[in-house]
C-alpha cells in the first residue's frame, strides 16, 4: 500500500509542469555541481520538476519573468524596481545574515587613487547595463557630478560577468571596475590569486541584495507557493545548507520591497539627468 502511494506521488510530480527558475550573472560561476545541488534540492522540497533557465544577460532574464515565461527568477535590484509594478519580491538572500551587500569600485593593486574622481579618463569594467553593483551605483555617483560615463571615462565596456570585471582590471585590459562586493568578496576567499592584482577603492552603501522576484501574476501560484517555502526553508535543510554553502550565503527570508527604494533612488537620478 505505502509503496503504491510512493509510486503514485512520483508520477504526479512527474506530470506536473516544471517550476522554470531562472537565473542571471548574480551567480558566481555556471558550476555544475552547483546547479546540479540547487536543482535537486528544489525539485525535492517543491515536489515539482525543476527546469534552470539561464542567460548571459540581465535584461534576457527580466523578459522572460516579466512575459510570464518564468515562473520566477533570481534578478538585480535594478531590474526589480525598474519593473516594480509587474514583479512581486519571493526571497532576499542573506548574506553574512544580512539581505544587503555592496558595490565595489576596484583599481590595481599598486595603483595611486583615492576616489572616484582619481578614475577619470579611464578605460572602465562594467558587469551588466541593468546591474545597480556592476554600473548603477557608478552610473549615479557620476550623475551627482553631472557627469556620463563617456564623458568621464575614456572607454568603458560591459563584460556581461563580475568575475569578469575583476579579470579585467587585474589583466590591465580596463583601469578600473564597478563589481558586486559579495561575488568580489567570495572570488578574493576561494580564488586569492584572481583578485591579489586588484584592490578596494570604494565601497558603496549598503543595498538590497539581489533579490528572487517573480511576476505580480503568478503563472501558477501553487508552484510559487512552493517554490518560495523552499527557499525561505533551505537553510534548514541538510541539502539546502550544502547549496547554500557552495554559494557563501546563510539563507533566504521574506523582505519587503521598500529595501530597494535606495536603489529606486539612484534609478531615478539617472533618469531626471537623462
Amino acid at each position: 500500500m505505502l509503496l503504491g502511494a510512493v509510486t503514485s506521488s512520483a508520477a504526479e510530480s512527474r506530470s506536473r509542469a516544471p517550476i522554470r527558475f531562472g537565473l542571471t550573472p548574480v551567480f558566481l560561476t555556471s558550476d555544475l555541481e552547483l546547479l546540479g545541488r540547487l536543482q535537486s534540492y528544489l525539485q525535492q522540497a517543491t515536489g515539482y520538476p525543476v527546469d534552470l533557465v539561464m542567460r548571459r544577460t540581465y535584461q534576457e532574464i527580466t523578459a522572460l519573468l516579466t512575459s510570464g515565461q518564468l515562473d520566477a527568477a533570481w534578478i538585480c535590484g535594478f531590474p526589480f524596481v525598474m519593473h516594480r509594478s509587474e514583479l512581486q519580491l519571493v526571497a532576499v538572500p542573506l548574506w553574512q545574515e544580512k539581505p544587503l551587500y555592496q558595490s565595489y569600485l576596484i583599481v590595481d593593486r599598486d595603483r595611486q587613487a583615492e576616489g572616484l574622481s582619481d578614475l577619470r579618463g579611464d578605460v572602465h569594467a562594467f558587469s551588466d547595463p541593468d546591474s545597480n553593483s556592476g554600473f548603477l551605483v557608478t552610473r549615479a555617483a557620476l550623475a551627482e557630478q553631472r557627469v556620463r560615463p563617456e564623458a568621464f571615462f575614456s572607454k568603458s565596456m560591459f563584460t556581461y560577468g563580475h568575475r569578469d570585471v575583476i579579470r579585467a582590471v587585474a589583466s590591465g585590459l580596463a583601469g578600473s571596475g564597478s563589481v558586486d562586493g559579495y561575488v568580489y568578496d567570495v572570488v578574493a576567499q576561494m580564488e586569492p590569486e584572481l583578485t591579489a592584482g586588484t584592490r578596494v577603492l570604494k565601497a558603496s552603501e549598503w543595498l538590497g541584495f539581489p533579490p528572487i522576484a517573480a511576476p505580480r501574476l503568478p503563472t501558477d501560484a501553487d508552484r510559487l507557493k512552493e517554490l518560495t517555502r523552499a527557499l525561505h526553508r533551505m537553510r534548514h535543510d541538510p541539502e539546502g545548507r550544502a547549496v547554500l554553502g557552495l554559494l557563501k550565503l546563510d539563507g533566504f527570508e521574506a523582505q519587503e520591497a521598500k529595501l530597494y527604494d535606495p536603489i529606486a533612488a539612484k534609478a531615478a537620478l539617472i533618469a531626471e539627468a537623462g
